[in-house]
């Protein structure tokens, strides 16, 4: 896996990460993927843990998985985290069979080469009982979503434990398939930080022929989270694959 960007590391922006990332509906529609009967969930690169607590409050057996220590000791916290089981690290240090193993957050977009994506997808198939699923979302390229990740479009003020914090995106570099930006962050007294990330933007033909070289069978694909089909124009290319 990448490195893990700051946002992910130094305390004071993981603190903001929830702020930023509220439940949605992406979270609602994780939760009615696992559906109502009990299963053995993985959520590899978990962060907070957010969606996480929710599918073990709906009665999941749920282990959560992410490289950031942070992150992790957020999750471990949260109102139900006594109810997962946490890890710290990549999909390699997870042992044990799932029926359903997830990535959300765009989670899938950190692994920048050919060769690392298909590393992790048969590491993933590895660890789902047959007919288990894998499901995840990346941006889809065609929407070209990081026209807005500029400082005058993506500009807003937080409100945090710290007080009052800036935030704005700043576009370093567009080498496709990679994207390169900043997340700036002001703090009041004068205090900044800046996170750096780079992002790999794959078209649905490719995810496909990884998906099948990573030995997953049958695959849906929706375009936004109330399930419409994969179009050029959507956001979101939202893969549910099964093993």
């Amino acid at each position: 896996m990448a490195a893990v960007d700051l946002h992910y590391v130094d305390p004071r922006l993981v603190a903001l990460y929830d702020l930023q990332n509220a439940a949605g509906p992406d979270t609602l529609f994780y939760r009615q993927l696992a559906g109502p009967a009990a299963l053995d969930i993985l959520d590899l690169g978990c962060g907070t843990g957010l969606l996480t607590v929710a599918l073990a409050a709906d009665g999941h057996r749920v282990t959560g998985v992410d490289p950031a220590p942070a992150m992790l000791e957020k999750a471990r916290h949260r109102p139900g985290g006594r109810d997962v089981t946490w890890i710290e690290g990549t999909a390699e240090a997870v042992q044990g069979s799932f029926d359903l193993v997830i990535l959300t957050g765009h989670a899938f977009q950190v692994f920048q080469t050919e060769t690392a994506a298909i590393e992790v997808l048969r590491r993933l198939h590895r660890l789902l009982r047959p007919g288990g699923r894998l499901a995840f979302e990346s941006r889809n390229p065609s929407a070209r979503a990081w026209l807005n990740w500029t400082q005058e479009t993506s500009r807003r003020q937080v409100q945090s434990e710290f007080g009052a914090v800036t935030v704005e995106q700043a576009l370093i570099d567009v080498a496709l398939p990679l994207v390169t930006f900043e997340t700036r962050y002001g703090f009041i007294g004068g205090d900044s930080l800046v996170s750096r990330s780079t992002l790999r933007f794959t078209p649905r033909e490719a995810l496909a022929r990884w998906l099948e070289a990573a030995g997953f069978g049958h695959l849906d694909w929706f375009g936004d989270w109330d399930r419409s089909a994969l179009r050029d124009e959507s956001l979101e290319i939202i893969a549910v694959a099964q093993a």
